[in-house]
């Protein structure tokens, strides 16, 4: 290409009389031509070696690891006839639902990616029919780099666990609860309960990747001695005695450092201690971008989980007649809005006060189960909608869906903006019975992902929230003593 330049430019030369003012602009223009040409080209010999193409599904791979972490996007070409129906798949187009969230600000594969059927069908059991009117069906952004960072996670990941005595003064907030949890906020103990007997914890802090903050702001919540008006203080008074009497909170300004809160007090919690709340990971309920104290990427959501022992129900003794139900206070403009739109609806099930029938039967009767925004973005209702085979609609604008990093959400729920509540039920009979029997069928699949357990199982909701922690893990390593 330089030989063909210099060519065009003797050319010119040759022709024109250098002599005159007129022939002198032939030169720059000449050079420009030759260095653009120069750009183009090395731009195009160098971009082909970053990209694989795979032309079984017709998709670009690009893959990048930091950390011990594999980050993925794959953008199909134009080939997949999926990829071009991307703009028009109605509710499922919607710009203003949440985006995923992903660590170290790498973007998640959440509209472009197209994994192998067969692929997703060996570990998780993931068999379903494909609708053609969806991107991705699957329910992981890209499950082989999934399993690969879960074993890691698996097999590396230690965690360093703040000591009380069962004497302490506290020991109450700070100590496992000695009973089954239960209630709304049941997550928040079941993680520490689990957490203490699991392998992920070492008592050397010198091979910790995390550190945990092990107090409860739900027991804090209804500890006289505290309340909500003394969590801040208790807070504030922990960090600065852990803080006094070992060296690694002072390493990394609390970086590695991280705790669990499923109630929505918490996002008060913080404000004495705005290390905490800026530096610390927060895993917690309230995962609103609305809310200061919840700061994407570095902190993570956990999913609000009533417990429910036992087997599934007999679903197959339910028809499902109701297109949508709701139940729940309206204690927000966003309930208020869907009960004024919707409240005396014949398909619309939108209830408050007394229930006429049991929640759990409305909850199998119906197609859709919504998640409204309330008091605050969290409630239980997607983990109920999961576990009674239910389609979530999410009404909740910049909500940070719990392991949104890992989990495809438009594959097994549909989100709704809060402004075109007026259009919601024209959104959902838009959604064929395919694509219904496919959102419904990925229901149970990914409800694994959304259960606690005493003594943990694979993929549940306790090794997702580890899984989330491992990818947000500091990669600082400060050497020195760890007396």
């Amino acid at each position: 290409m330089a030989a063909s330049m210099f060519l065009v430019l003797d050319f010119c030369l040759k022709r024109t009389n250098l002599h005159s003012l007129k022939a002198i602009f032939f030169i720059p223009i000449t050079l420009a031509l030759f260095t653009t040409s120069c750009v183009l080209f090395y731009i195009s010999s160098t971009s082909n070696s970053l990209l694989v193409y795979s032309s079984q599904n017709h998709v670009v791979h690009l893959k990048h690891s930091t950390n011990g972490v594999v980050f993925s996007a794959s953008i199909s070409t134009p080939q997949n006839q999926e990829f071009s129906n991307l703009s028009t798949r109605g509710p499922f187009s919607n710009s203003s639902e949440p985006h995923s969230s992903s660590t170290f600000g790498f973007p998640n594969p959440v509209e472009f990616q197209k994994v192998s059927h067969a692929a997703l069908a060996s570990d998780l059991g993931n068999t379903r029919p494909s609708s053609g009117n969806y991107v991705n069906n699957e329910v992981f952004h890209d499950r082989d780099i999934f399993m690969e960072n879960y074993k890691a996670m698996n097999k590396s990941l230690k965690i360093y666990v703040y000591s009380h005595r069962r004497d302490h003064p506290f020991a109450n907030i700070l100590l496992p609860v000695d009973f089954e949890p239960g209630g709304n906020y049941a997550s928040e103990s079941y993680f520490k309960k689990v957490l203490m007997s699991s392998h992920f914890v070492t008592k050397d802090p010198s091979r910790a990747d995390l550190f945990f903050l092990p107090f409860s702001i739900a027991r804090l919540r209804h500890d006289p001695r505290v309340g909500i008006h003394g969590i801040q203080d208790f807070i504030r008074n922990y960090i600065f005695n852990i803080s006094h009497e070992y060296p690694y909170w002072n390493r990394t300004g609390g970086a590695d450092h991280f705790y669990v809160a499923c109630h929505s007090v918490g996002r008060f919690a913080m404000e004495k201690v705005i290390e905490v709340k800026f530096n610390a990971i927060q895993v917690v309920c309230s995962s609103s971008y609305y809310l200061s104290a919840y700061v994407p990427h570095k902190d993570a959501s956990l999913p609000q989980i009533w417990p429910r022992g036992g087997d599934h129900p007999d679903f197959a003794s339910y028809e499902r007649k109701m297109l949508v139900f709701f139940a729940g206070s309206l204690n927000s403009p966003v309930r208020q809005r869907l009960f004024q739109a919707w409240g005396n609806d014949t398909e619309i099930s939108v209830q408050t006060g007394q229930l006429k029938r049991p929640y759990t039967e409305e909850l199998l009767d119906s197609k859709f189960c919504l998640h409204v925004k309330g008091f605050e973005v969290n409630t239980a209702r997607i983990g109920d909608a999961l576990y009674y085979g239910c389609v979530p609609v999410i009404i909740a604008n910049h909500y940070d869906l719990p392991f949104a990093d890992i989990l495809n959400w438009k594959s097994f729920s549909v989100v709704v903006a809060t402004l075109d509540i007026p259009l919601l039920k024209k959104i959902l009979q838009a959604i064929s019975s395919d694509e219904y029997l496919m959102l419904k069928n990925n229901v149970f699949t990914v409800r694994q992902h959304f259960q606690w357990h005493l003594f943990p199982v694979d993929y549940d909701a306790f090794y997702m929230v580890m899984h989330e922690l491992w990818q947000r893990r500091s990669s600082l390593r400060v050497l020195g003593d760890f007396q």
